[in-house]
Formats: C-alpha cells, sequence, structure tokens
C-alpha cells in the first residue's frame, strides 16, 4: 500500500490533517489502534466538547519555545472552525466567555471531521497497530497490523500521555526519539489536586460543594471556581493552576476574591458588634463551607460576638479567607489529566509545515508537540490550527 501521506492518530490534529491533505489532492490514510475515532473529544467538557474559544492567542500556550505556535495559530483561527461546524449544521452555545461547546453532544464534532475526511476521500482505518517505522529514501515504511505501508510524508498525531484508558501511549514520544529528536519531560496538566491530611478528609467533607476563588502559584493566578472532592480539589481554578504546580509548591487560594476580609471584618465589628462570625462568614459562603471554616479554624470562638475579637484576631481570620495557603499533596496524575507538559521539542521542527528539520517527510502535530494550552478550548484550537498548517503543506 502506498499512499502520499499516512497519519496516525485520529484525534482532533489527525482528523483535521488528513482532511486538508486530502481536500489538497493527496491520497491520504489514516491509521488509529483505537475501535473508535476521537474519543477524547467525545469525553472532553463533559460530553458537549469545548470546541474552541473565541480568545485565543499564543499568550493562553506553554512552552519552551512561547513563538512557535504563532504560526498556525494566526492562519486558522477560531472563527474558522466557527464557521466549519455552522456549515456542518452543529448548534453550539457559548458557556463562558469566548468558550463555545457542543449544544447537544460532542459526537457531533466528530461526525463533522469524520464527514470531512470522507469528502476528502481519506482512507480511514481504525483498530490498527502502527509496529515499526523506518526512513525509507525520500518517504517513510511503516510496518503496521494491515501489512507494510509506503508513505510519501508521515505525520504523527498521536497526542500526549493524558487518560490511558482513552488509549494514549508514549508511541509518539519513541518515534522522535527513534529519529534524533528531543523529547521535553512530560508531566500531567489541567488536573486535580489530592491533599495530605487532614485537608483530605476536610475537603471530602465538603465534596461536591464549588465557590469563586483566585489561586495563585508561581507567578499566574486564576480567578475561576474552585470544586472539593473526595480526594482534594478540582474545578477550573484548579486545573488551571495545575500547570504551573510543581511537586512541592504551595498554593495561595483567595476564598473571597472580591472582598479584603480585614476590612469587612474591621467595619461589621465595628457596625454590628454583637453579630458572630459564624453568621458573617454564612452571608459569603455555602453553607457548608461556613461551617467547616469555623470548625478547622474556630474551635467554638466563631460563636462569639465580634467585639470580642482583637485586631490581631481579625488578621489572622483575614488571611485564612483571603490567603489560604497550603501545600497539595499531589496531583491525580495521568488518570484525569487532561493534557500532557511538555513532549518534543519544537526547536528541531517547521512552525510553518511542522515538518522535522532536515527530515521533511517526518512530521509532528497537536499534543505531541510542546505545545499546552490553558483550559477552556485552547487545546483543540490549537489540534485544528497545526492539523490544517501541516495538512496543507504535505
Amino acid at each position: 500500500m502506498t499512499y502520499d501521506v499516512v497519519v496516525i492518530g485520529a484525534g482532533a490534529a489527525g482528523l483535521m490533517c488528513a482532511a486538508q491533505a486530502g481536500y489538497a489532492g493527496r491520497r491520504v490514510l489514516l491509521l488509529d489502534h483505537a475501535s473508535k475515532a476521537g474519543k477524547k473529544i467525545l469525553m472532553s467538557g463533559g460530553g458537549r466538547c469545548n470546541f474552541t474559544n473565541l480568545a485565543t492567542t499564543p499568550q493562553h500556550f506553554s512552552s519552551q519555545n512561547p513563538y512557535f505556535c504563532i504560526s498556525a495559530l494566526k492562519r486558522y483561527r477560531p472563527e474558522h472552525f466557527v464557521e466549519l461546524v455552522e456549515r456542518h449544521g452543529v448548534d453550539y452555545v457559548e458557556k463562558a466567555p469566548g468558550q463555545l461547546f457542543c449544544a447537544t453532544s460532542a459526537k457531533d464534532i466528530v461526525r463533522v471531521l469524520l464527514t470531512e475526511c470522507e469528502w476528502a476521500g481519506v482512507d480511514v482505518r481504525l483498530g490498527t497497530r502502527v509496529e515499526r517505522v523506518e526512513r525509507r529514501g525520500d518517504g517513510m515504511r511503516l510496518a503496521t497490523s494491515l501489512g507494510k505501508v509506503d508513505a510519501g510524508t508521515l505525520v504523527v498525531a498521536t497526542g500526549g500521555l493524558s487518560i490511558p484508558t482513552m488509549g494514549a501511549t508514549g508511541f509518539g514520544y519513541e518515534l522522535a526519539r527513534q529519529f534524533g529528536l528531543e523529547v521535553l519531560p512530560t508531566r500531567a496538566g489541567l488536573v486535580p489536586f489530592t491533599l495530605s491530611e487532614p485537608w483530605k478528609a476536610r475537603a471530602a467533607a465538603l465534596s461536591g460543594v464549588s465557590l469563586d476563588v483566585d489561586v495563585a502559584c508561581n507567578g499566574r493566578h486564576f480567578a475561576e471556581p474552585m470544586l472539593f472532592t473526595h480526594r482534594g480539589l478540582s474545578g477550573p481554578s484548579m486545573l488551571q493552576i495545575s500547570s504551573e504546580w510543581a511537586p512541592g509548591d504551595a498554593l495561595r487560594v483567595n476564598l473571597l476574591p472580591d472582598e479584603d476580609a480585614e476590612a469587612a471584618l474591621r467595619h461589621a465589628r465595628n457596625a454590628t458588634p454583637k453579630r458572630q462570625l459564624s453568621t458573617w462568614m454564612g452571608e459569603r459562603f455555602p453553607k457548608r463551607v461556613a461551617q467547616a471554616l469555623s470548625e478547622w479554624y474556630a474551635e467554638g470562638s466563631s460563636t462569639a460576638p465580634l467585639a470580642e475579637y482583637s485586631n490581631a484576631a481579625i488578621a489572622a481570620w483575614a488571611e485564612r479567607l483571603n490567603a489560604w495557603t497550603f501545600k497539595p499533596a499531589g496531583t491525580e496524575g495521568w488518570r484525569t489529566a487532561e493534557v500532557t507538559l511538555g513532549g518534543i521539542n519544537t526547536d528541531a521542527v517547521s512552525s510553518k509545515t511542522f515538518a522535522v528539520n532536515g527530515l521533511p517527510q517526518l512530521r509532528f502535530i497537536g499534543e505531541v508537540l510542546d505545545v499546552t494550552g490553558e483550559l477552556g478550548g485552547f487545546n483543540f484550537q490549537w489540534a485544528w490550527a497545526s492539523g490544517v498548517a501541516c495538512g496543507q503543506a504535505c
């Protein structure tokens, strides 16, 4: 079997790249070891797929080379993908500013991509293993469970290590190393935190409760909801800051991001001296959180009137509320991580064509590269943009 382009990986980037190469007149084969295309698309966004973010800029991505993503993102913008889904009749909603989700199901996005591949004449083969890859003249040869396949250009869109139950493997990294590329250290990103005792038990008692916070670590901060879980802390704010966190780092969480707790408590002490601290907190937090805070720190004193609180006691409470500081035990790891931080060093890859320098018949796109977006649809936009840039250049 001989093809102009072979794409390994039928995820977001691979599907997009295969369709674009097919429309460019290339004979394209798309392979994946999974039995279903777009598995991570299907489970993303709670099954609704946050397929892009209208506010996408290069500043929403982290990489050792922050300039690498600029070219592709400029050429294929969020409005281009929106035009594609509208053309296919997909209804969508803006659940948060800039964040677009399918109105009904992520299956709509997979259907769009598979339809595009069909229209472009792409040969899609699922449930197919790639056992070996080698350079063959100006092309590449693959040993697969289908037999030998010759490719003029091989595109690797195998993603990262997150959510192994969806079929994630390190295949792309192994292939990169085989051809002499550097793979930067990888770790789980956009992932919930685990806590050690006593905080683990405290969080478990509040499991399911969410509140708006501002969390900071290593010079970055995110003002989004936090969710208590049986194992620790999750929610958008925690997922976002996890990509900035390293083991041993402390998180600083402002539980009252819109209020100066010390000034508010001093004012309340003067204006309503008989009010209890627990009552004051109950006006600002969900009932279970207000009660828990009282139990964690007050040791019964939260039932005392505010008039009895010294300036030092008020300052201590303000510190707990505006700057709750703790060290997570770790993260939930690859099992629940939404993305992989690190990956193939982009210094060896063209930002215009995604071809390996000195080996143009080999290309890498999407999450397998050292480009990682923030939460909110940015990683899908990178998949679309890198897939289009590579597919059109094959």
